[in-house]
């Protein structure tokens, strides 16, 4: 009988035998991860890069941007375009042993020059005819396949022609295996109204490349980003908005992008189109813009400056006069039913994404709005911008605030002996009314107001402020300002809309808290857009309730659906004595000659502020035309604000233009709410154009 091994002999084998099997496994474990990593995995790379998928944009049509009346002012017409997708076949590279030059291979370039040839036959043959110099050939298409990816990123598709005629639609549609990596797609085309109906509020556009340092694509990008969302994803070339609503409703507008899925490899070439997803059409504005109110301002202003060059005023003509802005809001809506910069150019120049150096210089100075901003936006003479000095239509606000202050009331008196003075003793200053009129006894504060005197504004507000409030003066006529929009934006949310100006605490600083004071209590220390001007009219006019302007009644899908209405919005509101309103408001009568036949009793104030230029190394002054009014006075409709900068006297330059403006309205819609063009020709008025030029006003009244 053999010997049974002992207990502890057993024991020692079997674990002899685990840890000898356990190294083996080891062993094949390690040597297996060695070949996957070593030999098998460059092949695995590839495979999986090759299964790699990335998201081409395909933009959308972009949607319209209509007048009130249904006239197209932005609108895009869909074309086809061609696409080459670029893959290995097409950009294989090879590096020469002797040079070290890297460049695509025989077999690459031959494939090209063969697809490029073959393209130039088919667009030759099924192709519209032509001149010489737009054929597209061989050479053309090879540039626009890109195939070193200078422009394009490696898997991004290339356009290769645009505007596709319905025979090469139908060739290339019918050819897809004949052409695996062509592919066409709609895109559209941007138009504006040939008219130039209110560009620069409606706006332009611009390549994505040259747009996407603007806040609202970063915003845009960032958004992508995060959610991962491929028709919120933009292509380089593809046009989105870059001033006016083309680019504050650029969402709107847009729609969704589509894309095609293309199947990338580990060099970031395409390996094929796996999906495409349609794009959505963006949705469409309707505007507040009247195009015949807004053709007719954009007309007044042009005639106006016109008109200064030659007539003279007050002995004088104002060839200086270059620009002119102008606004009209409907006072209980809001609506801006015009809103003119002129001179204003065509914006379909921006459409091709190329703007030619001569014709950019002569645009550089005038493309911005300049109703909304002094930047870019025209010039005068003597380089004076847009916003320019408010002048004298300021002295109504000037005496509701001495009225709400308790400096005066609406039984106050005063002799105006046409100046006055403020400073220290032995150091006063003097300050007159405009051409040195003494204005007499005024038995009240809308006397003052009407007269257009500076030194009532001066002795009864002013230097009461002053006396009143000290340096901290300077911050109650600010809090008054801005509750009535008057350094504050407006609020209508145009991009680069501006605040004005805000010249009294420099004054403050500079000067003194007083002659901050004294100057701004009669237009001198605030410069403001017309805009600015236009909604002050209408809070006014609204008895201290300031509306934001709405450029946009409603925006509608492609089924005529309306996906968002915009309607009568209160920004803030000011309450005051209703006695001081009434007061304010009757002073609101000077004298215009442009108005002598006006059908409406209205409220109205010029204005002429003095603004300093240097010309052979010294000082001048010269006038800016400011005016605001609403009409009718009892039951206000439409607020105007018109500025001419170096136009003279605002009731000579501005008030004409204000007047065209009121006609204009009167005949679309009515002042009193019949459309005088619904009346029979025999009881109209006229087609919305006075017959009143620019005229002196009463010498007896100043601006």
């Amino acid at each position: 009988m053999k010997d049974e091994p002992k207990p502890n002999q057993s024991l020692s084998l079997r674990i002899n035998i685990f840890f000898f099997s356990t190294f083996i496994i080891f062993c094949i474990i390690i040597v297996r991860l060695a070949i996957l990593q070593f030999v098998e995995g460059p092949t695995l790379s590839e495979a999986e890069a090759s299964r790699d998928t990335k998201n081409v944009p395909l933009a959308s049509i972009r949607g319209t941007i209509f007048a009130k009346g249904g006239e197209k002012l932005a609108y895009s017409t869909p074309v086809q375009t061609l696409y080459f997708s670029l893959t290995a076949e097409y950009a294989q590279t090879a590096t020469d042993k002797d040079t070290g030059i890297t460049a695509r291979t025989p077999e690459a370039v031959a494939k090209a020059d063969t697809l490029a040839a073959a393209l130039a036959a088919d667009f030759a043959k099924y192709g519209a005819k032509v001149p010489e110099d737009q054929v597209l050939t061989k050479a053309a298409i090879l540039k626009a396949m890109d195939l070193d990816s200078k422009v394009y990123s490696g898997f991004m598709l290339r356009p290769v022609k645009r505007g596709l005629t319905k025979e090469e639609i139908a060739y290339f549609m019918e050819h897809r295996g004949k052409y695996p990596n062509l592919t066409v797609s709609e895109e559209d085309e941007r138009h504006y109204d040939p008219d130039t109906v209110a560009v620069q509020t409606v706006g332009y556009i611009k390549t994505f490349k040259k747009s996407n340092s603007l806040d609202i694509y970063k915003n845009i990008l960032a958004a992508m980003k995060k959610e991962g969302d491929p028709g919120l994803s933009y292509r380089d070339d593809e046009f989105v908005g870059f001033d006016g609503l083309e680019l504050q409703y650029q969402r709107e507008l847009r729609g969704r992008n589509g894309y095609i899925t293309v199947g990338v490899n580990a060099k970031n070439m395409a390996e094929g189109i796996e999906a495409t997803v349609p794009p959505v059409k963006g949705n469409d504005l309707w505007t507040t813009i009247d195009k015949n109110v807004q053709l007719k301002t954009e007309q007044a202003i042009l005639d106006q400056i016109k008109w200064v060059h030659s007539n003279p005023v007050q002995g004088k003509v104002h060839p200086d006069a270059k620009t002119g802005y102008a606004v009209a809001m409907e006072v209980d809506t809001g609506n801006v039913v015009a809103m003119a910069s002129m001179e204003d150019y065509d914006t379909n120049l921006w459409t091709t994404g190329t703007m030619p150096a001569d014709v950019w210089n002569e645009l550089m100075l005038n493309y911005q709005n300049g109703a909304v901003t002094p930047i870019s936006s025209g010039r005068s003479g003597h380089n004076f911008d847009s916003a320019v000095l408010l002048g004298s239509v300021i002295k109504p606000l000037t005496v509701l605030i001495g009225l709400n202050e308790g400096f005066i009331t609406t039984g106050t008196s005063y002799t105006d002996k046409g100046s006055t003075t403020f400073g220290r003793a032995g150091y006063e200053t003097t300050v007159r009314n405009s051409g040195g009129h003494a204005y007499g006894y005024f038995k009240s504060p809308a006397v003052a107001i009407e007269k257009s005197s500076n030194v009532f504004m001066i002795d009864m507000v002013g230097k009461k402020l002053y006396e009143k409030y000290g340096s901290k003066g300077v911050d109650v006529w600010d809090k008054y300002m801005k509750e009535f929009g008057l350094g504050e934006p407006p609020e209508s949310g145009l991009p680069k809309e501006h605040k004005g100006v805000i010249n009294y605490f420099k004054e403050a600083e500079n000067g003194s808290p007083q002659s901050a004071l004294v100057y701004a209590s009669f237009g001198q220390q605030g410069r403001y857009t017309v805009l600015q001007l236009a909604q002050y009219a209408s809070t006014l006019a609204n008895r201290g309730v300031r509306i934001k302007p709405q450029l946009v009644s409603k925006i509608t899908d492609q089924a005529g659906n309306t996906v968002k209405a915009f309607g009568r919005e209160v920004l803030s509101e000011v309450t005051f004595d209703n006695a001081y309103w009434n007061e304010i408001i009757k002073g609101m009568n000077t004298s215009v000659t442009a108005f002598e036949d006006f059908p409406y009793d209205f409220a109205r104030k010029t204005g002429t502020s003095q603004q300093e230029y240097y010309e052979n190394k010294s000082s001048h002054l010269a006038d800016n035309g400011v005016f605001i009014a609403f009409a009718p006075r009892d039951k206000p409709k439409l607020a105007v604000a018109v500025v001419i900068p170096e136009g003279g006297f605002g009731s000579n330059s501005a008030a004409p233009v204000a007047r065209k403006i009121f006609d204009a309205y009167d005949w679309e819609y009515g002042l009193d709410g019949i459309p005088k063009k619904s009346l029979p020709q025999a009881e109209s008025t006229t087609d919305g154009a006075a017959a009143a030029d620019g005229a002196e006003t009463d010498p007896e009244q100043g601006d």
